[in-house]
């Protein structure tokens, strides 16, 4: 069976407790929607957590029908005889809190008014995702994570395991991610931002679900896919192409380019929440691993298990050099770390797109970490 042919099951797990954010404020009740895929052995060591990126949910690999079109987000990865494979290994995927595939976020039920939280809902970080998903681990009886892997907030949220949960976490992943964002990302979710503020159909944020503010976010979602292309991929993709439908001096005429991102912009309101949308802009904004330590090496001297970073050439929302920032730390503090930079042409993207490109790597490590033995 292939990973695209699993016919899997997103599970809920809810909580009874207030969850104490960076912010200061409670959350609670939560709800976490996850799926898993393979099995836990007789020692429940081989529990690996996949963690996704801004946009993604707990459907990480398989399919819910066999009729789905597309299988999960990351199905090239996940699944017997692949890199995260499932005949060895008990793999976690679930949606943070803030998001809109299923866990708590602006768009459940507030039980203090009975009404969806909108923007009502508090300000979440990246930690405070993290913190939920510690519950769930918990919940499911995991007192070993094999590894943490994911790619972007992915990225962010192993980092954040690492130091967090030492007792736990055996190793961790971060792929095209970063220890800041910069300036520069939080300029271009500042205009994501802004597209939707103008829409008048956001209502600051007490839309109808049925009538969101489309073309705001269709628009916002247009501006963040730029940020995770590159120039030498549109040129290959696109190049300078008018779209075959309209005239070159048809004054509302489309390059190629633009019919993409149009179409890619309209597809996206159809499976995502506009505030949902915000609040996890804002928590990639807000990232900073030296949040509430004295700088990003007190914040990094916590890490004491191995880590697996990578990052690629062409990725200009964390280039590469924000990884290597954070590396060279943990080498100075003489942490076990290694250090990937992968050519490639797709941008941020690539861990998606060229998986190929660093999968021997994980596949290597993750063979050491079994054989080093639970800590």
């Amino acid at each position: 069976m292939t990973g695209s042919e699993q016919i899997v099951t997103t599970e809920y797990a809810e909580f009874d407790v207030e969850l104490q954010l960076e912010s200061g404020r409670l959350l609670g009740p939560l709800t976490l929607a996850y799926e898993t895929y393979g099995a836990l052995n007789a020692k429940r060591s081989n529990a690996i957590l996949v963690t996704h990126a801004w946009t993604g949910d707990a459907h990480a690999a398989g399919r819910h029908t066999p009729e789905d079109r597309k299988p999960g987000w990351w199905d090239d990865m996940i699944g017997p005889g692949k890199v995260l494979d499932t005949d060895r290994y008990f793999i976690l995927c679930s949606n943070v809190i803030g998001s809109c595939g299923g866990s708590t976020g602006p768009t459940s039920i507030n039980p203090r008014t009975d009404r969806p939280y909108r923007l009502g809902f508090p300000v979440v970080m990246v930690r405070d995702m993290v913190r939920a998903q510690k519950l769930l681990i918990d919940r499911l009886g995991i007192d070993s994570l094999l590894t943490v892997i994911g790619g972007s907030m992915g990225a962010m949220q192993a980092l954040e395991w690492g130091i967090l949960y030492p007792e736990t976490t055996r190793s961790i992943i971060p792929i095209a991610g970063t220890g800041r964002t910069s300036p520069m990302s939080i300029a271009m979710n500042a205009m994501a931002r802004q597209a939707i503020f103008n829409d008048p159909m956001w209502k600051k944020g007490n839309y109808r679900p049925e009538h969101p503010p489309a073309d705001g976010l269709a628009l916002a979602r247009a501006v963040g896919h730029i940020t995770f292309l590159s120039e030498p991929s549109m040129n290959l993709k696109f190049g300078r192409r008018f779209s075959v439908r309209d005239g070159i001096f048809d004054f509302f005429g489309k390059f190629e380019v633009e019919r993409y991102l149009e179409y890619n912009g309209s597809n996206f309101v159809e499976r995502f929440d506009t505030n949902a949308f915000l609040y996890l802009a804002k928590a990639l904004d807000l990232y900073d691993v030296a949040w509430n330590f004295d700088g990003r090496e007190d914040a990094l001297s916590r890490l004491h298990c191995p880590s697996l970073w990578f990052a690629f050439t062409s990725d200009w929302l964390y280039p590469p050099y924000q990884t290597e920032e954070v590396v060279e730390i943990l080498r100075r503090l003489n942490s076990p770390v290694e250090y990937h930079l992968i050519e490639s042409d797709y941008g941020h993207d690539s861990f998606l797109v060229e998986p190929e490109k660093f999968t021997p790597y994980v596949v290597e490590f993750l063979e050491r970490q079994e054989n080093s033995g639970e800590r």
